[in-house]
């Protein structure tokens, strides 16, 4: 292995100069679970790495029955699904933070660090497209905002420019009488990427009887995680049957699936249709709640 230099800034105006320095050449260390792997394997060619561990922003982790929950890009998954309250608040969020890696890997990867590998399997990517998380990002020439659903680009690529890295999640308060969920379909029972992933959010009325609101998106079915307009079938109906085969039909016709060693395109195109039926099945029920 080549030499990489190290750098451990304290502020996120640090980071972002070293990263402007290096272009390119550079990467962001958080959780380490994917960038490591990649540079020993010779997948990823950099000249230095940036670990941000050590600045408070992507640490923090604050949630606000009123205005929301705040993750650092560097916080790990087990922290989020240990807190009580936000495993109470945001379910669908930790159904999908429990799914990445195994418990050993999960003490050190990150939402961050999932969304930013920009897999279109990535798991946490559906369900926060699905919450309508937002992502700040720091930069040399200031910060920004993105919505997660347009975060990734293509498959390794993001909305990321030179010297730019994500900093937090925003996620909104979860309304009342809502629900949320993620659901994958893998071969093995654990460790494993997700052939289909499906990440919902719905929101019913003061009576609990009808749909005000719904989400719907999917991961590894497209070059990138994608929101599918499955709201038309949801909005107004009670959630019977009818209306969420209606939602899993849309999300079916908007996945564009390939074909691989972990299945053909007609066989994922199927789990679309089966796992959006359960998904929004358990949301609804958590909504009821």
């Amino acid at each position: 292995m080549k030499d990489i230099t190290y750098a451990a800034p304290k502020s996120v105006a640090e980071a972002a100069a070293l990263l402007n320095d290096k272009g390119d050449r550079a990467r962001i260390l958080a959780g380490g679970t994917d960038i490591i792997v990649q540079v020993r394997e010779g997948r990823r060619d950099i000249d230095a790495l940036v670990d941000i561990k050590h600045i408070a922003e992507v640490n923090e982790l604050k949630y606000d029955p009123a205005s929301g929950l705040t993750i650092g890009a560097a916080v790990p998954c087990c922290l989020i699904y240990e807190h009580s309250s936000i495993a109470k608040a945001y379910p669908g969020l930790i159904d999908a933070a429990a799914l990445i890696g195994g418990i050993q890997i999960q003490s050190r990867a990150s939402l961050g660090g999932n969304l930013c590998n920009a897999s279109p399997a990535a798991d946490s990517t559906p369900a926060l497209i699905a919450l309508e998380a937002v992502c700040d990002i720091a930069g040399p020439k200031g910060n920004r905002s993105v919505p997660v659903q347009q975060f990734c680009t293509a498959p390794g690529k993001t909305v990321l420019q030179r010297g730019e890295f994500l900093v937090r999640f925003r996620i909104p308060a979860p309304k009342n009488r809502s629900g949320a969920a993620y659901l994958r379909f893998i071969p093995r029972n654990e460790m494993d990427i997700a052939v289909v992933g499906v990440g919902v959010s719905v929101q019913l009325d003061g009576a609990a009887s009808k749909c005000v609101a719904a989400s719907v998106a999917l991961g590894a079915v497209a070059p990138t995680p994608l929101l599918v307009d499955a709201a038309a079938a949801l909005v107004g109906s009670t959630l019977d049957d009818t209306a969420i085969a209606k939602a899993a039909a849309a999300a079916q016709a908007a996945a564009r699936p390939i074909s691989d060693m972990r299945g053909d395109a007609d066989y994922r195109r199927h789990l679309v249709g089966v796992l959006v039926k359960r998904a929004l099945a358990i949301a609804a029920e958590r909504a009821r709640m």
